[in-house]
């Protein structure tokens, strides 16, 4: 082994830019989020030569004339000034390593000027050499960084093809638009602008500009607030019916700080569990406002992770605000959260023409996941409201009694034409013809009763079939005999490959013991750890009218009545969905009618 010699100031560097700096991505991330810093609202992002030429330019506040050369040098920063300032971070960047590490691995270019100033200064970098001189220009700050890599051979070797490296920008870009709609964004690639927001201030308006411009007809609204614990979680998450092939589209931002978050995650998962179809995925938009003492985000040089000081607290939070949300419910702003200075606040403007359902989830109790645990006591609070719908009730407060009571509205019968190979209900809406398949929707209703009520009907058997089972599937019944009960099976035990129903729930009471019982196993042999909850999927389906069922017009307005009251009529307990509308505009458009 050789001496130990002191590294260059170049090669210390290089080595935490390895750390920083990972690829393109990671210089555009940490010059924007300076830029965010500063209060610019307006940034623009130029991407050329591969991702190695980066151009960031803002009208933020420039850099002080007296701090240009420091800021280049290494864990020098504005933004904290002592080891306290950690747990308590208010801004997107704080370590004061990205522009160091940034020059010892590319050719930099800064020209800044502060508004006290009438000349701005040109900063010129180059293996962490840094010359500056006088210059000519607007307030705000200009960050060109060309060659990125270029001292560093092996680290291009690594990049992506530039196709694949300029997505990750690109996404990385969308999502700093959505954490910080004040702020307007473009990205540009070789010259051709391929993001362009227009910092409105409205999350609804920047979805439109960035992921689709007709997604907000699928959104619901989140907003909930806790006093107490200065908590608030706004912004928008997608109905069931409506989802993506992966988690691409989950934005979720901590303090308007894009991150990965498990218990962020978790929450979101579970919300959405049996409500779409294995490997689908809602669209996610959504801040937690947290204290900033509550959460510590020095915790990986990405910045992305996170850590919470009570991440049970922050489960059942966002797990509540979204199921609330998916159920129709919205808070009213109540109080303000300013004293937690946070850098911007999700807008309370709604997305239009969103249809809404309305029910009062008296009985909500979030199940445990994984190590989180969820507070079993959670109740729906007083300055909860639902807005009016057509065709539905509306929920009031009883205040002599504290309490939450529906009244019914004036509804417009729907008008249904007939019923599609006995499996499809047709329905003339306003907005095109409605398709809505029979059993999903009435297994949707069934589920919801069964998950609300305390006690189930059950119908004594006086004669059962003898069903045989094997070791293992005894077992499991044996070892979930008490869950069985509280969902109105009972079951007993003839021999060691024999079992017999006593009872059954009363909506199952014409279905073949047999049958059901092969359901049960099928269901909760897959899925050990939520057992309950396939229980009552299986009871569901069992229950709900079949496919290929002749329905008369009174049955098909009875299972259209019942569905439209859900508290999520989104998809089945399975995750398929229930129904689908041709817009009338569609069928015009295709029997080339312009009129």
């Amino acid at each position: 082994m050789g001496r130990i010699v002191q590294l260059s100031k170049n090669v210390i560097n290089q080595i935490a830019a390895g750390e920083v700096i990972e690829r393109p991505y990671s210089v555009v991330k940490e010059l924007v989020e300076n830029s965010v810093d500063a209060g610019a609202t307006k940034v623009s992002i130029d991407i050329s030569n591969e991702c190695r030429n980066i151009r960031v330019a803002d009208n933020g506040s420039g850099i002080h004339p007296d701090d240009i050369l420091l800021a280049f040098s290494k864990h020098a920063t504005s933004k904290i000034t002592c080891g306290e300032d950690l747990y308590s971070v208010t801004t997107m960047g704080f370590r004061g390593e990205a522009l160091a590490s940034i020059i010892s691995i590319s050719k930099l270019t800064c020209i800044t000027r502060t508004k006290e100033f009438d000349t701005g200064v040109k900063v010129e970098c180059e293996n962490s050499e840094v010359k500056s001189s006088k210059t000519g220009c607007a307030v705000g700050t200009i960050m060109e960084v060309k060659d990125l890599f270029y001292n560093l051979p092996a680290r291009l070797k690594f990049l992506k093809s530039t196709k694949t490296e300029f997505a990750y920008i690109s996404e990385l870009i969308q999502a700093m638009a959505l954490a910080h709609p004040e702020v307007g964004f473009e990205l540009k690639n070789n010259g051709k602008t391929v993001i362009k927001t227009t910092g409105q201030g409205e999350v609804i308006g920047v979805i439109n500009e960035v992921l689709s411009n007709d997604l907000d007809k699928y959104l619901r609204k989140v907003y909930k607030t806790d006093e107490i614990s200065r908590l608030k979680i706004s912004g928008y998450v997608s109905t069931p019916d409506y989802t993506k092939a992966s988690k691409k589209d989950y934005y979720m931002f901590v303090n308007s700080r894009i991150v990965k978050c498990p218990v962020f995650q978790k929450s979101i998962d579970t919300v959405y569990r049996n409500l779409t179809a294995n490997s689908r995925y809602p669209v996610i938009v959504l801040n937690l406002e947290i204290p900033p003492e509550d959460v510590d985000v020095n915790v990986h040089p990405t910045k992305k992770e996170v850590r919470y000081k009570n991440p049970n607290q922050i489960f059942n939070f966002i797990y509540t605000a979204v199921d609330s949300a998916l159920s129709g419910f919205v808070e009213k702003p109540k109080f303000d959260l300013s004293e937690t200075k946070q850098t911007s606040e999700f807008s309370d403007n709604e997305p239009k023409n969103i249809p809404f359902r309305t029910f009062v989830n008296e009985n909500y109790k979030p199940e445990p996941v994984d190590d989180v645990y969820v507070d079993s006591d959670s109740k729906i609070p007083e300055n909860f409201y639902a807005p009016d719908r057509p065709k539905l009730s509306i929920v009031k407060q009883d205040n002599s009694q504290g309490k939450f009571i529906s009244e019914e509205v004036k509804e417009e019968e729907d008008v249904i034409i007939g019923q599609y190979k006995k499996t499809y209900i047709l329905i003339e809406r306003e907005e095109g013809l409605e398709i809505v398949d029979q059993h999903i929707a009435e297994e949707r209703y069934i589920y919801e009763q069964l998950k609300k009520s305390k006690n189930i009907d059950c119908q004594l058997l006086f004669i059962s079939d003898v069903i045989e089972v094997s070791p293992s599937e005894k077992e499991l019944l044996q070892n979930n005999k008490d869950k069985l009960i509280k969902f109105g099976y009972e079951i007993d035990f003839m021999s060691d490959n024999e079992v017999i129903f006593r009872k059954v729930p009363q909506l199952l009471s014409k279905i073949p013991p047999k049958e059901i019982l092969a359901d049960i196993l099928e269901h909760i042999s897959g899925d050990i750890d939520n057992i309950e909850e396939q229980i009552l999927i299986t009871t569901s389906c069992k229950a709900a009218v079949k496919a290929n069922t002749y329905l008369n017009l009174f049955q098909m307005q009875e299972i259209i009545r019942n569905w439209r009251g859900c508290e999520k009529p989104f998809t089945c307990p399975h995750g398929r969905p229930i129904s689908h509308i041709i817009a009338h505009k569609d069928l015009a458009k295709f029997f080339q009618r312009t009129k």
